[in-house]
């Protein structure tokens, strides 16, 4: 059984979370501020965050960056602020997903799962004799095992950075739009994603490039898309 811990300053919004994902068969864990998140991680293993941004005490943003000190589990963000800059700030500090309040909490639960199935993908190994390995240069994935290294050193990448960089290296020197990346990850149509796609790409530069403002692998297009070079 999979264990989300759900944080929101507001009661009302945790129960009803609760309510759902028990119904689909979660353990629900809650907390109401950031710092009671934190010391509820410290002792139980929780499988997916489900954060509230405005929370007193120790807000969503912050909260995402300490627990991505030491944790990648999925990180799903609900903020009553629909601007992009809030969208894209949540995202920067590690988040996997963000909803505006209100949201239909059936989209949530679709979203939880979601982010599970690639979460428990990315974690599992594949027991065969025959590894699928992707080779790009100095830059391998071990799709067996969801294992990146670039020549050699081991690269930490979340579950949606893995799997964008993962379609780019399986068809090198093809271009991407944003659009096709994001309805090839996100199994949803694609509206308004630029910057939610632009920010995962950077966080991939940054991991994988020597110098992400001179990429070696990971290529713009310049009003196309993205690419990974062919080696």
């Amino acid at each position: 059984m999979y264990r989300i811990l759900v944080c929101d300053d507001e009661k009302e919004i945790v129960e009803a979370i609760d309510i759902y994902l028990t119904q689909e068969g979660y353990e629900v864990l809650k907390a109401y501020d950031g710092e009671e998140a934190l010391r509820i991680l410290k002792t139980q293993k929780a499988d997916l965050l489900v954060l509230d941004v405005m929370m007193p005490k120790l807000d969503g943003i912050r909260a995402t960056l300490k627990i991505r000190e030491q944790n990648n589990m999925p990180i799903i963000i609900l903020s009553a602020k629909s601007e992009d800059a809030d969208k894209i700030l949540g995202l920067n500090v590690g988040a996997d997903d963000y909803m505006t309040k209100p949201f239909n909490p059936l989209e949530l639960v679709a979203r939880v799962k979601s982010q599970l199935r690639r979460y428990t993908q990315l974690g599992s190994t594949a027991e065969q004799t025959s590894q699928e390995v992707y080779v790009a240069g100095g830059l391998s994935i071990n799709d067996d095992l969801k294992e990146v290294t670039v020549d050699g050193d081991p690269v930490k990448l979340t579950p949606i950075e893995y799997n964008i960089l993962l379609l780019l290296v399986k068809n090198q020197g093809k271009v991407f739009s944003i659009d096709q990346i994001y309805e090839s990850i996100w199994n949803e149509d694609a509206i308004g994603v630029d910057n939610t796609v632009a920010v995962h790409i950077r966080h991939i530069r940054e991991k994988i490039e020597i110098n992400p403002k001179e990429p070696r692998y990971l290529k713009v297009v310049w009003g196309v898309g993205y690419k990974v070079e062919k080696f």
